[in-house]
C-alpha cells in the first residue's frame, strides 16, 4: 500500500510550498493534494505549550461544528425511566439501561457516541476499560453525562466533537470530509481553533499554540500561519 501511494504522495507534497498558509489558502490546497479514492477525514492538529501531566494545564472541551462531520453518529443513550423515552424522541439510535452495559461488557461496540444519565453512571463506570481507550466514556465535562438527554443527543447528531490534549501536548480533531466545500471546512476549523484558544488554562506559561497544521487521512500536512487565526 505504501509503495502504491508513494509517487502520488510525492506529487501531493510538491504542491505545498515551504511556508505558512492561511486557512482560506490551505483548505482548497488540501483538496488538490487529495490522491485517494475514499472520502478522507480532514483534521486540525494543534501543538500546545502546556504540560498535560498537570491537571490545571489540561485542555479539553466540546464544540458543535456548524457543518457537522459528514456522517451522522450512531448515538447510544444509557438511561432509566422517562429519560429513555426522551432520548428516543430526540433521535437516539439505541436506548437502554443495565442491559446495554452488559452488552458492551460482552464486546458490543456498534456505536459512535455514548450519553448516560447521572443515575446510571455507577453501572456505566464499569465500562471504563472498554470505552475509555476509544474516547467514548461519558463525562460531565463534555456534556455526555446529563439528565438533559434530548439536548445531548441533538448536539451529538448535529456534529458535536470533543477536543482533548494528549500526553504529548497535541490536539488532533476532525473538522469534516475532503468532499466538503472549502468554505465549510474553513468555518468548522475556525470554530474549533477559537474554542481551543478560549480553553487556554490560566496556568499555561509562554506561547500557548506552538504550531497548527491541517491534514487529511492520507494527505500531507499544511502548516497554518498562527497570526491568521488569532493564535500568535
Amino acid at each position: 500500500m505504501a509503495r502504491k501511494f508513494g509517487k502520488k504522495r510525492e506529487a501531493a507534497n510538491k504542491l505545498i510550498e515551504p511556508r505558512r498558509y492561511t486557512l482560506e489558502e490551505a483548505m482548497p490546497l488540501l483538496k488538490k493534494t487529495h490522491f485517494t479514492k475514499f472520502d478522507e477525514t480532514v483534521e486540525v492538529v494543534l501543538r500546545l505549550g502546556v504540560d498535560p501531566k498537570h491537571a490545571d494545564q489540561m485542555v479539553r472541551g466540546t464544540v458543535v461544528l456548524p457543518h457537522g462531520l459528514g456522517k451522522t453518529k450512531k448515538v447510544l443513550v444509557i438511561a432509566s425511566g422517562d429519560k429513555m423515552k426522551e432520548a428516543e424522541a430526540a433521535g437516539a439510535d439505541m436506548v437502554g439501561g443495565e442491559e446495554m452495559v452488559d452488552k458492551i461488557q460482552k464486546g458490543w461496540t456498534d456505536f459512535d457516541a455514548v450519553i448516560a444519565t447521572p443515575d446510571m453512571m455507577k453501572s456505566v463506570g464499569k465500562l471504563g476499560k472498554v470505552l475509555g481507550p476509544r474516547g467514548l466514556m461519558p463525562n460531565p465535562k463534555t456534556g455526555t453525562v446529563t439528565f438533559d438527554v434530548a439536548k445531548a443527543v441533538q448536539e451529538t447528531k448535529a456534529g458535536k466533537v470533543e477536543f482533548r490534549v494528549d500526553k504529548t501536548a497535541i490536539i488532533h480533531t476532525p473538522v469534516g470530509k475532503i468532499s466538503f466545500e472549502p468554505l465549510k471546512l474553513i468555518e468548522n476549523a475556525r470554530l474549533l481553533i477559537d474554542s481551543v484558544l478560549k480553553a487556554k488554562p490560566t496556568s499555561a506559561k509562554g506561547k500557548y499554540v506552538r504550531s497548527l497544521t491541517v491534514t487529511s487521512t492520507m494527505g500531507p500536512g499544511i502548516k497554518i500561519d498562527l497570526a491568521s487565526v488569532g493564535a500568535h
